[in-house]
């Protein structure tokens, strides 16, 4: 056991040792794998920022009825009847003069609201099913719209069920971009392993030689991938934290326009550990793909001479 640990030290030693006699190399290899996975992480945060936003809306599926401005007395009766059955949790009645008063008071049209010579708006019942399944409420909704004296509906979580898909969409597309990007990961570090392999092909044809095992002269570049890795995901990290930092104060401005006091919200550590661990996994195995072929290469090439 002790030695098995003095020969990972030994080649991790190296690999931070090569790493430090090549700063650009290693710097650029960092930015353009940092660069790589920036994407589809910052993807995956927006995502879960637009997802938190949804959350924070009220969930809580209503179906609006507004009333035709010809609806009988007898038909409205008919209507707040209907309402009290057991499907219907809660109903309250919005008249048109309240409505008009309420849309006023938000939008500062006060003066305008006072030049109308009628009120266009008309009386409505808002609807809080007690079934808010998407197959209950789309009964509901379409049995409320064919009852005599109703001018139209509105079910009013449509827009949330469309955001929910569009979200659903698009973290499908986050893991379909980051598999692809695993890929290109791997490719980069692959490349970089086979570019250190050839330049070493003497001493490890030397190590051979005195009896090098194939894990003994493959384990200095493995570490050298994982370490390459894990710099890449800290460029990634650095990315993600000055994006977040210019984009904060537009977002927040836009936010106050609406009222809201919504904000980003940074990574969070596991989040952050998930794609330093990412980058450092496929980074290895891209050394450990390549390094495997390219010591076979080398040891053919020797072998036919």
């Amino acid at each position: 056991m002790i030695g098995w640990l003095r020969h990972q030290k030994h080649a991790l030693t190296a690999a931070l040792r090569r790493l430090a006699t090549q700063p650009v190399s290693t710097l650029l290899t960092a930015l353009a794998m940092g660069v790589a996975l920036s994407l589809p992480a910052g993807l995956y945060l927006v995502l879960g920022n637009l997802s938190r936003l949804a959350g924070d809306l009220p969930a809580q599926p209503e179906i609006s009825v507004y009333l035709a401005t010809d609806a009988s007395a007898a038909q409205r009766a008919a209507i707040a009847e209907r309402l009290k059955k057991p499907d219907v949790e809660r109903a309250r009645f919005v008249a048109r003069d309240e409505a008009l008063a309420a849309l006023s008071a938000a939008q500062g049209l006060d003066d305008v609201a006072a030049g109308l010579p009628d009120n266009p708006l008309p009386d409505a019942w808002v609807v809080r099913p007690r079934d808010t399944s998407r197959d209950a409420l789309i009964r509901l909704h379409d049995e409320l719209a064919r009852l005599p004296g109703v001018g139209e509906t509105q079910l009013d979580s449509e827009w949330a069920e469309r955001l929910q898909s569009l979200l659903a969409l698009g973290r499908t597309g986050v893991w379909l971009l980051a598999a692809l990007f695993a890929v290109a990961l791997a490719a980069i570090s692959g490349n970089a392993i086979r570019a250190q392999v050839l330049a070493r092909r003497d001493e490890i044809l030397v190590s051979r030689l005195i009896g090098a095992t194939d894990r003994y002269v493959r384990r200095p570049f493995l570490y050298l991938g994982a370490l390459q890795g894990l710099l890449g995901g800290l460029a990634a990290a650095a990315v993600l934290a000055i994006a977040g930092a210019v984009l904060q104060a537009p977002v927040e401005h836009l936010a106050s326009l609406y009222g809201s006091a919504w904000r980003l919200q940074a990574p969070s550590l596991m989040e952050m550990l998930a794609v330093l661990g990412f980058t450092t996994l496929f980074s290895w195995l891209g050394a450990w793909v390549s390094v495997s072929r390219t010591l076979r290469r080398v040891e053919a090439g020797v072998g036919r001479h």
